[in-house]
């Protein structure tokens, strides 16, 4: 099936440590004007308050930009145009991505509506970007990595680099939210690209 590329990108937040991750890579895809349908998840939304100092979807609003293409809809919604496949989509992204949305993800339980949409993502061979940030792993997160890989997902752990030489936190998360642009087919400048040769100021 043939996506067209101003189709919207799906984009769940869920309640893994890394609520800046998501904050950004929100503003960023606004930024680009890429259209945006937006699950956050209770947890979700704990974390962006406990890490972000964002309380509410108001102010997530208010902290990441122009949302006039953004569509927001509730995590208890499995009805909802992200659930069915036959809604264009370029990809979806879980950022953050906890350990238990993605063992529900690789055992296709879809409890929820972020877990259906990357259960759509999967079967409807679309990009499927999940950003977990744990340490240490245990066998059982391994394994269900493994499983979304051979499905097709893309794990990307939130593990910056720090070649670039990194001056501010704000650079460590631009790192992460760069690479999680780069694989959605979003182009961006967040990040210093590496370059053979070339010594790092």
């Amino acid at each position: 099936m043939r996506i067209a590329p101003d189709a919207p990108i799906t984009f769940g937040i869920t309640g893994a440590s890394g609520a800046p991750y998501a904050v950004r890579l929100l503003w960023a895809l606004n930024a680009a004007e890429v259209p945006v349908r937006l699950i956050v998840s209770p947890y979700g939304l704990r974390l962006l308050a406990e890490e972000a100092d964002i309380p509410n979807v108001e102010a997530l609003q208010a902290a990441t930009g122009d949302w006039s293409r953004v569509e927001y809809y509730e995590v208890g919604n499995r009805g909802a145009t992200p659930a069915s496949g036959s809604a264009p989509s370029r990809g979806m992204v879980v950022c953050p991505c906890s350990m238990g949305t993605l063992a529900s993800i690789a055992a296709g339980t879809s409890r929820n509506l972020v877990e259906r949409a990357a259960d759509v993502a999967l079967k409807e061979r679309r990009p499927l970007v999940l950003v977990p940030r744990e340490t240490p792993l245990s066998l059982i997160h391994l394994e269900n990595m493994t499983r979304l890989t051979r499905a097709g997902a893309t794990v990307l752990p939130a593990a910056p680099g720090f070649y670039h030489r990194p001056q501010r936190i704000e650079d460590l998360v631009d790192f992460v939210v760069a690479r999680i642009l780069d694989h959605l087919g979003v182009e961006n400048h967040l990040s210093q690209r590496w370059k053979s040769g070339e010594r790092k100021q």
